[in-house]
């Protein structure tokens, strides 16, 4: 009998902490519907994985970063020379290059989202 009890008091906190990890996953990001818009209205990050600002950038959109339009230029090195891309991070947006961390009230003013 003292085994099952050790196994609740191990197995049910284990349980509700899954539940509760679970729950934190799926609930919508903070920045999801800008996200979204930038997305929407042609807006690309443009960065590396080894760019500290690009993590920087990325990092201000929480977990809706994921909603982003991002091309990784280690990997996509056509399509940023492409872009003009010179520095990380570069937003495009309307054909239009801004290099640096950008502030969410800045792109969505670039581009008339709402923050």
């Amino acid at each position: 009998m003292k085994t099952v009890a050790k196994y609740v008091l191990i197995c049910v906190p284990i349980i509700i902490s899954l539940y509760f990890i679970y729950l934190w996953s799926t609930a919508p990001g903070a920045y999801d519907n800008l996200a979204k818009c930038l997305t929407e209205k042609g807006a690309v990050m443009y960065g590396t994985d080894w760019c500290k600002s690009c993590q920087n950038q990325k990092s201000l959109f929480e977990k809706s970063f994921s909603y982003i339009n991002y091309i990784n230029c280690d990997y996509n090195k056509q399509a940023c020379d492409m872009a003009d891309v010179i520095s990380y991070p570069t937003w495009r947006i309307n054909n239009t290059n801004y290099s640096g961390l950008q502030s969410l009230g800045r792109l969505a003013s670039l581009t008339g989202c709402s923050l």
